[in-house]
Order: structure tokens, then C-alpha cells, then sequence
């Protein structure tokens, strides 16, 4: 069984939190990944195709893209959306942070050695 891990309202500022975004396709979202990781601004990177529909000047469009979710702490969202939106080639690129209430500690120990202060 894992060990949980479940934060104090202290630590809530300083916490994991998943970032969400999308891409164009796998690639962009691949090379996203990329360049967070080597920045250290995440631990880990998933992403998968999606379907999206979007409202657009012309109504509704279809297509396809990649769903991106981010592993990382808070203080390094300000980080991601910056990169987000110079990387992106969305016209209105899109970066939201989920905040994690719990997950497992070993997970939490080595993700602070990974991801920047």
C-alpha cells in the first residue's frame, strides 16, 4: 500500500500541482515536455491526443490536438504559463493549475529533487 502524503495548509502555497494545457499536436507537446524538463520546472509530463472543439470567430471548429498535464510545485507555475505562452502556437494558449490535496510521499520527496526552487 502506498504511503500518503497529505499536505498542511502551510505547505498548500508550496504543494504539487498538476498544470493542464493543450497543443496543436504530440509534437509541439512533445517538445513543451522537453523543454520543461530540461529547465526543471517539472518532474513529469503526459500527454495524449484529444479531440477539441473550440468557439472561434467562425463558430465552432473541430480539431484535432494533444492534452498536456504537468507535474510540478506551485512556485513554478508562473514558470510553465511563461513558457506555455511563448512556445505555443494556439492563438490563445491556455494554462491551468489543479491544485493535488493528497498523493504519496516518496513521490513528493523525490519530486523536490528534481523540480527547481
Amino acid at each position: 500500500m502506498l504511503e500518503r502524503y497529505e499536505r498542511s495548509r502551510s505547505e498548500r502555497e508550496n504543494g504539487m500541482i498538476l498544470v493542464y494545457t493543450t497543443c496543436p499536436d504530440t509534437k509541439e507537446a512533445m517538445r513543451l515536455g522537453a523543454r520543461l524538463l530540461n529547465e526543471k520546472l517539472a518532474s513529469a509530463i503526459n500527454f495524449w491526443p484529444l479531440q477539441i472543439m473550440v468557439r472561434s470567430g467562425a463558430g465552432v471548429e473541430n480539431r484535432l490536438g494533444a492534452g498536456v498535464l504537468i507535474k510540478t510545485m506551485e512556485p513554478r507555475f508562473a514558470d510553465i504559463e511563461s513558457v506555455i505562452e511563448e512556445s505555443s502556437s494556439d492563438e490563445h494558449p491556455y494554462a491551468g493549475a489543479i491544485d493535488i490535496r493528497r498523493f504519496n510521499r516518496p513521490y513528493r520527496e523525490w519530486m523536490t529533487t528534481v523540480v527547481r526552487e
